[in-house]
């Protein structure tokens, strides 16, 4: 009898833990319909502890490690690694902080994605290190979202870490994930995939013949595919091949473009709109010291 309801006091409480990974897993559409980018600051922090703490008694939960994946991704990204970019012009030392910690982030954020994949392929995350484009072979649409948010957490951390061997070695396996999600569903997100590859396409260690012109056919499928209504697009092409090309013209009109979006017409891309057109405008204040003439 005593050990009888011991097993139904663990299962019960296992159940309770995997009906919070659940529900914590499909939380975050209440975040991006916001309007207000600082509330969701402020209360971010609160919901990725409680995923990492749900994640310690849930550890294979693909779903929950999914979720973290994504959202330490994205809390790097504008609430940290954003905030580094702003400093840089007025204090080295507060800006070299931020992007130290935004480095943290997206390298707890990779791990996620990686012990995701795990959880879902065991033995894959050995076969990355050998041969990444042949251990993800066994990936299918479900690991797609995985996929994403591991090329970018990688990505990203690569891109705070360029002095740093270890981290730069790690670009073919941002490549091969990137890569294999844009194969088994280019369309995930309405285009996310294609909006990460407008700038990526500039970064790869094999870059194409004209990678400029890799990168406008990803921008005009992100577009097509968000139907002109997420800001991304157009702020990426602007910030990586506008100012590369140093056509100070394309720049200046893309991120106009991305400014004349009603961020209430899409109220599931509210919040990534109103970030989106902060950097924006942020970039516009700079023309002058990213454009030579």
């Amino acid at each position: 009898m005593i050990i009888a309801a011991t097993l139904c006091g663990c299962s019960a409480r296992q159940y309770a833990l995997n009906r919070s990974a659940d529900a914590l897993a499909g939380s975050g559409s209440s975040f991006a319909t916001d309007d207000d980018p600082e509330l969701i600051r402020d209360a971010a922090p609160f919901s990725l502890k409680l995923m990492d703490s749900v994640l310690a008694e849930t550890p294979t939960h693909v779903g929950l490690l999914t979720a973290a994946a994504k959202s330490y991704t994205q809390y790097a990204y504008v609430f940290v690694q954003q905030e580094g970019e702003v400093l840089e012009d007025s204090d080295v030392a507060r800006a070299a902080a931020r992007f130290d910690r935004a480095r943290k982030l997206y390298a707890r954020a990779r791990d996620y994605a990686l012990r995701g994949l795990e959880a879902a392929h065991p033995g894959i995350s050995s076969a990355l290190a050998s041969n990444p484009r042949a251990a993800l072979a066994r990936t299918t649409r479900d690991d797609v979202a995985l996929l994403y948010w591991g090329a970018s957490a990688t990505g990203a951390w690569i891109g705070l870490s360029k002095d740093t061997p270890a981290a730069v070695a790690q670009l073919p396996v941002v490549e091969a994930m990137i890569d294999r999600a844009l194969a088994l569903d280019e369309s995930w997100d309405a285009g996310a995939i294609h909006t990460f590859l407008i700038a990526f396409e500039d970064n790869r260690a094999q870059r194409a013949a004209n990678p400029a012109a890799a990168a406008r056919k990803h921008f005009e499928r992100a577009v097509a595919l968000s139907q002109g209504m997420q800001a991304g697009p157009y702020v990426a092409f602007a910030e990586s091949v506008a100012v590369t090309a140093q056509d100070r013209a394309q720049f200046k009109g893309l991120l106009k473009q991305a400014l004349a979006i009603d961020v209430n017409a899409r109220p599931q891309w509210r919040l990534a709109n109103v970030v989106m057109q902060r950097r924006s405008r942020w970039l516009l204040s700079r023309t002058d010291q990213l454009f030579a003439q």
